[in-house]
Parts: structure tokens; sequence; C-alpha cells
């Protein structure tokens, strides 16, 4: 089992930054790929960043490429998501997410195992 917590939440003005962590226990997520994603109200679940876990190969939404970063610290058993340039569309509840599927779907919400409790992200304008 693997026991996930996001932190680093809150609220900012739109242009400003914000570094969401997700920090694992339970088992090392070495060999885990991790993916973030988001909810806003009344939507459904969306895809935000993913990261390999062997190649360090990154992947991201559309609307986040160029403005969020997803990084990783094995040694801490630890993923980031680094957001810049923060827009009132980004408002959300923020996941993180552990997966041992393949990375051809990494986008898929379904094919994760792990996810964490959320921490909410809002950005005004």
């Amino acid at each position: 089992q693997v026991q996930l917590v996001e932190s680093g939440g809150g609220l900012v003005q739109a242009g400003g930054s914000l570094r969401l962590s997700c920090a694992a226990s339970g088992r090392r997520i070495t060999t885990y790929h991790m993916g973030w994603f988001r909810q806003a109200p009344g939507k459904e679940r969306e895809f935000v960043a993913a990261i390999n876990w062997s190649s360090g190969v990154t992947d991201y939404a559309n609307s986040v490429k160029g403005r969020f970063a997803i990084t990783r610290d094995n040694s801490k058993n630890t993923v980031y998501l680094q957001m810049n340039s923060l827009r009132p569309e980004d408002t959300a509840v923020y996941y993180c997410a552990a997966r041992t599927k393949g990375w051809s779907t990494v986008r898929r919400p379904l094919d994760y195992d792990y996810w964490g409790q959320g921490t909410q992200v809002t950005v005004s304008s």
C-alpha cells in the first residue's frame, strides 16, 4: 500500500505561483509513474501532468504546458508540481496519484492505483 499526502495548496492571485508537494509513505515510489490531476466543482477529474519513474519523461495537459512542471525526488519519496503564471481557470482540487501500469495510458485516472486526498488551489482574478 502507498499513502499519498498533498500539500502546498492555497489562495494566490492570477499570475502567481505555487508549488504542490506529494509525500508518499508505506512503500518507495521509485517504480511508480506519478501523476497530478485536478477537479473543479461540477467538472470531471482531469489530467494535469505525469512523470515516468524510470526515464523521467514528463507529460503535460495542453492547458498547463509551459507553465507547470512536475518533478520527483526519489530520495525524499516525494513528487512536486511547480505551478507558475496561474490563471483563475486553474482553480481546483489537485490530487497526486501513483500507478504501476504502463506509461501509454498515463492520462487515464482509472489506471492509477493510489490517490491522495487532494489540496485546494484557488486563483483569484
